[in-house]
This record gives C-alpha cells, sequence and structure tokens, in this order.
C-alpha cells in the first residue's frame, strides 16, 4: 500500500521512536523544562538527534514550548487550539497553520540555551541532521528507505503537534489548572508519554508525566519517556529527577 518493504517500515519505525524520544527526554523534558539533570553531552547528542527530526532546534523550540505555557491558551499562545478561532479552524491552526504565520519567530530565546555554544550551533545549523539522516536512509535502502525517513518524519511531526491540538481539545483532567489541558492515552500512546498533557500543565517541572487520580487515589500511567530518563539515572546519565509527592499531586486533584 505505501510502496514499502518490511526492512523499510522496519527504518521508518525505528527512526520515528528514537527521534520521538529525543524530543520528548531531551528537548521538553531536559531541556525546556529542567526536569532532570544530565551531562552535557546528552543535551548536545539529544538535541542532534531530535533535530533531525524536522522540528527546529533546541533554543527555537524551547522558546515556543515556554512561550505556550507562560500564555497557555490565550491569544498569545503561538499554537493554542482555542484561540482566536476555535472549532475545526483553530485544530488546524494548531497543528500545522501556526507555522505559517509571524509567529514561527519566538519573542526571545531562551538564555540557558543560547549560553551553550554547541546548542547555538545545533539551532542554527538544524537542517543538518535532518539532511544527514535522509541520506542515511539514501545510502542505506534507496529510494524505499528514503520514502521510510519522510513517512517517519511526517508522521512524527504530527504526533507531538498533536499534544497542542488534540491535548487540549479531548481527554480526562484529573488535576486543577487554569487551563484546557487534557490527560490523552492516545495522544500518550503516539508520543511516548507526553500525551498526559493536564499533569505536564499542573507540574511542569515533573520528570514522569504519567499520573491520574482515581477515587481519591494517584494512579500511575505508563509513560515510556520516564522510563528512559529513569535507566539514564541508573547508568548514572541523569540525576535529580524531579517528582511531585504524592501529597502535591492529592493537593491539585480536580474533585
Amino acid at each position: 500500500m505505501l510502496g514499502l518493504g518490511w526492512a523499510a517500515l522496519l527504518w521508518a519505525l525505528l527512526l520515528y521512536l528514537l527521534r520521538m524520544l529525543a524530543i520528548t527526554a531531551i528537548y521538553h523534558r531536559l531541556i525546556a523544562h529542567r526536569s532532570y539533570q544530565a551531562p552535557r553531552l546528552v543535551w548536545w547528542l539529544g538535541s542532534m538527534l531530535a533535530a533531525s527530526a524536522g522540528q527546529m532546534g533546541p533554543s527555537w523550540w524551547t522558546a515556543h514550548h515556554q512561550q505556550h505555557h507562560r500564555h497557555v491558551d490565550t491569544t498569545s499562545d503561538p499554537h493554542t487550539p482555542l484561540h482566536p478561532c476555535g472549532g475545526w479552524r483553530g485544530f488546524c491552526r494548531s497543528q500545522l497553520g501556526w507555522l505559517l504565520t509571524p509567529d514561527f519567530h519566538p519573542a526571545m530565546l531562551p538564555a540557558h540555551v543560547e549560553a551553550d555554544p554547541v546548542l547555538r550551533l545545533i539551532d542554527r545549523l538544524h537542517v543538518v541532521p535532518a539532511l544527514a539522516l535522509a541520506w542515511l536512509s539514501w545510502q542505506l535502502g534507496g529510494w524505499q528507505w528514503l520514502g521510510a525517513f519522510c513517512l517517519s518524519t511526517t508522521v512524527l511531526f504530527h504526533a507531538v503537534a498533536s499534544v497542542n491540538s488534540v491535548a487540549h481539545l479531548a481527554g480526562e483532567q484529573p488535576f486543577a489548572t487554569a487551563d484546557a489541558s487534557r490527560n490523552n492515552r492516545w495522544v500518550a500512546l503516539l508520543t511516548l508519554g507526553e500525551g498526559w498533557h493536564n499533569l505536564h500543565h499542573a507540574f511542569q517541572g515533573s520528570v514522569r508525566q504519567g499520573y491520574t487520580v482515581r477515587s481519591g487515589r494517584i494512579v500511575t500511567l505508563p509513560d515510556p519517556t520516564y522510563r528512559f530518563i529513569w535507566l539514564l539515572e541508573k547508568l548514572g546519565l541523569a540525576w535529580q529527577l524531579r517528582r511531585p509527592s504524592q501529597r502535591a499531586l492529592l493537593a491539585r486533584a480536580a474533585n
């Protein structure tokens, strides 16, 4: 149906999982929120892998994500599905359309990323890792593997974008927040745990996002990104993992 053999499809799946993990564990939880600490080599290698997904560099990505949290679900939020139009137009703008507006350019770049010359270089040359991975795919398997790279990159883009769009429109809100963020299991499945978005907005610095409340009790949810960071901790490549206490979680529960 796709014109790709099994080997090419497996290559597409591998690229999807590795690059999704780089975006969720490195771009998001490490660089944007510093929910754990890691050696600079983890920052640099993870950022190069994340940049190969075609989602810009660490400064651009972090700047937009922090602006989203500062102005969540208002007209100043670059990719909210609720404003200024809402409905299907708001969803389409959140999923893709905002990239074609002046909002594409962040108002300011994060100082802690710009202070690192390697991260700054990766940010300015963000197209190089993506082109290098496309070239590698071509060298390994010709047109089929290059097609697998393109398919993986496209699906990955929309999966990450669904956190901004779908996870602000559909799902549960077990924690009290002043926005429309929701826990969405399908988004969480596609994004290795990022779809537990209501928890993330309630506790932005939490290294684990897979929490909910049921019958007055805290329940953990599947969060592959957290498991990866936990493995890094066991290997001595991550430390100071920030986790909310059960008391804090219950205090934020939305009745």
